[in-house]
């Protein structure tokens, strides 16, 4: 029998609870019964699924599920340990291997999420007596990063990289400098401009950091990101990616110079001091590289849906903001408008979740939709159809208008 106790130093909790609720901003989990699909199961209803980052669709790849079982049989399951200890397997050092030359990088690190990765290298790149300039719609672990550092923190606005050279220029306090961004914004759907940066941080000898998460497997000629598509990938020192989202599997990683990863696997604190991810997971990254290079059509299907849908968006009125990606959001601008336009959409049997503060800046709240390759054209038809216009969704009349 369980005993549940009270504990009165908890109490201002139910009052932070119920302002969430009053401003539309608290969230609920919801059971997924099955695998991550264009179609999912969630709280026992069936639903097009247009909030997953399983880009290419290989989150229940078969192939996939073959390698970790195999996996499994050689490896059993956990790691055991730390990878500095005893949890790096032959399979993690295989996967480190194959990401350094996917990534056309000197060496490769694994780390057990895209988060961790970024929080635990721009924590020991910079430092007190550092500075560290971030993109202001930059991921939370970028951000929390830059917090966790100690180095100074200087916000410049979303893209603007004329502003961010006015910062360095009038930076002359610090000696070591690190600017990172994201490659392809995660809410917003849109690029960084990469060639620009690369020129600013050459002309002020500042360090460059990336966040390639939602463009690993989707963007360049070969599915490596942003930076291959914008051709600056060797000018770029530090780039991160991830498994967990476009590959279908889990993790993050970081590729560059051999003495940069030499450096992380010894300062990286979420490096350090985590176990290592199972052997297994290693295992489907690696089949999941394997399709990537072999299903390039994937990736080009995926980004020729993505234009279709935004055309067809805007058309009748909605505001997709600046992307250019598999990333469309749907821009509503306030909480309480996109948690019921989400909630109409469910009940016509699509999911497309409502971003709110604090994932987006107040003001900017939105629907999220994610397009993968698994999406048929019927299914984004039924989108289409399910959004409607802004003008005749009643969802939008009760107090809040697009941008």
């Amino acid at each position: 029998m369980t005993h549940h106790t009270t504990h009165n130093s908890l109490n201002w909790i139910d009052g932070e609870l119920a302002g969430l609720e009053r401003r539309e901003l608290r969230r609920r989990l919801a059971d997924r019964r099955g695998a991550q699909g264009a179609v999912v199961r969630l709280d026992g209803r069936e639903l097009i699924n247009f909030s997953s980052n399983d880009y290419l669709g290989l989150a229940a790849d078969p192939r996939l599920t073959q390698a970790v079982r195999a996996a499994l049989d050689s490896q059993g399951w956990g790691a055991g340990a730390s990878p500095l200890i005893s949890g790096h397997s032959d399979l993690h050092r295989q996967l480190e291997q194959r990401l350094a030359e996917f990534e056309q990088a000197e060496a490769a690190l694994l780390f057990p999420s895209g988060f961790a990765a970024n929080a635990g290298t721009i924590a020991a790149l910079v430092g007190p007596g550092d500075v560290v300039f971030t993109d202001r719609k930059n991921h939370a672990s970028l951000l929390d990063g830059c917090r966790l550092s100690r180095a100074d923190v200087k916000v410049y606005p979303h893209g603007d990289w004329q502003q961010l050279e006015k910062l360095l220029q009038r930076d002359v306090a610090h000696s070591r400098r690190l600017i990172v961004t994201d490659s392809l914004f995660s809410m917003d759907g849109d690029v960084a401009p990469l060639a620009q940066l690369v020129e600013v941080s050459e002309r002020h000898d500042a360090m460059l950091m990336i966040d390639e998460a939602h463009a690993t497997g989707v963007f360049g000629q070969s599915g490596r990101g942003v930076a291959e598509s914008q051709a600056v990938e060797a000018r770029i020192p530090v780039r991160m990616g991830t498994l967990s989202k476009a590959l279908g599997s889990h993790g993050g990683y970081v590729v560059g110079e051999c003495r940069l990863i030499d450096w992380l696997v010894n300062r990286a604190r979420p490096y350090v001091f985590s176990t290592a991810a199972p052997a297994a997971v290693a295992a489907a990254s690696l089949a999941a590289l394997d399709i990537v290079a072999a299903e390039p059509e994937r990736r080009a299907a995926l980004l020729d849906r993505a234009a279709a849908l935004r055309r067809r968006l805007v058309d009748r009125g909605w505001n997709a903001g600046g992307s250019v990606s598999q990333i469309i959001p749907v821009l509503v601008d306030e909480a309480e408008a996109a948690v019921r336009l989400s909630a109409s959409l469910r009940e016509k049997g699509l999911f497309v979740p409502a971003i709110r503060p604090p994932t987006v800046p107040q003001g900017e709240a939105c629907l999220r939709i994610s397009l993968c390759y698994g999406h048929s054209r019927e299914m984004v038809e039924r989108l289409v159809e399910g959004l409607g216009e802004p003008g005749n969704n009643q969802s939008l009349e009760r107090g809040c208008t697009t941008r």
